[in-house]
């Protein structure tokens, strides 16, 4: 086991600059930077993220719910550059440890994000085109199924590709990640997924049909940025959290106590905001043209 660095001093030169860029790319449109724990008592819910825990508490995989606790308490828009993990996620495009850029923008809706969300990406990567497809228009271009299909049907598609795992939001993650693989576009937006997969966005309804107002940027292939038009019902957020936990029985996985403080939030009122969340080390690996963030990484998990 090497002592040295993973990546070049080269390499940690242009992420400096990069991250000067996107620190500029905010302060030019008045954002505050903040910074909130990477330690909390609390975990998340949600099924497909698993917490590192620590004796005090629980690494966070995101500073979400400490930033809108800031959005809460009367803050401008804001963003926040810092390490995040998750529990078993190791590869290529994954590490334990990353770098998350995550920020919430008042007033705006997960539309109006988007376009933000493609101005900070042409300024690292350079200027492009960008594609928007719906989650079900995916799938029904490659399989012919879309996201109000049946369970069963989603799940024999699965097999017929080769995935031998039942678990619905692996089966579902499976399928996206075949589908997009197929897409000729170097960048792509997948947007109005099904509705009971909203996570913290909020629900509109799009030709009669209720979807999450959530999207991702998908760049060459690589999942880049996850964003929400951000719930503010605080009645709807425990509904979710408790759904959450009741599939962590379901999936054998341990339930998570709820997030009183995030809670007492939300009822104190979170405004209205569209929020994001980009995978800087992912996000600098491809402006440099490498295709394993360990590149860009200086100590990454061994």
């Amino acid at each position: 086991m090497s002592w040295e660095p993973a990546c070049s001093m080269e390499v940690l030169a242009q992420r400096s600059r990069f991250l000067d860029e996107v620190r500029t790319f905010f302060r030019d449109k008045n954002f505050l930077e903040v910074q909130t724990g990477v330690l909390a008592r609390y975990g998340v819910t949600d099924p497909s993220i698993n917490n590192i825990e620590a004796e005090e508490g629980y690494l966070q995989s995101s500073p979400e719910f400490q930033m809108k606790r800031l959005l809460a308490a009367g803050s401008p828009s804001i963003f926040q550059i810092c390490p995040a993990f998750r529990k078993d996620e190791v590869g290529r495009w994954h590490n334990p440890e990353f770098t998350i850029l995550e920020w919430y923008h008042l007033g705006i809706s997960e539309r109006e994000l988007m376009e933000e969300v493609s101005e900070l990406v042409n300024l690292l990567l350079g200027f492009s085109s960008y594609q928007t497809i719906s989650f079900d228009d995916l799938l029904k271009q490659s399989f012919g199924i879309d996201g109000q299909s049946e369970d069963s049907e989603l799940h024999r598609t699965a097999l017929d590709l080769g995935y031998q795992d039942d678990n619905m939001l692996g089966i579902i993650d499976f399928l996206v990640a075949t589908a997009i693989s197929r897409l000729d576009n170097r960048r792509v937006f997948l947007n109005d997924y099904p509705s009971n997969q909203s996570a913290l966005a909020k629900l509109k309804k799009v030709g009669g049909i209720e979807v999450a107002a959530r999207f991702e940027l998908i760049v060459d292939g690589v999942e880049l940025a996850n964003g929400y038009n951000e719930l503010t019902d605080v009645v709807e957020l425990e509904v979710r959290m408790e759904k959450d936990n009741n599939d962590r029985v379901r999936d054998g996985l341990p339930t998570r106590e709820l997030d009183r403080e995030f809670i007492d939030a939300m009822k104190h009122g979170l405004p209205e905001c569209s929020g994001v969340a980009v995978g800087l080390d992912r996000l600098f690996a491809l402006a440099l043209g490498l295709d394993d963030i360990r590149s860009v990484i200086a100590f990454p998990h061994q």
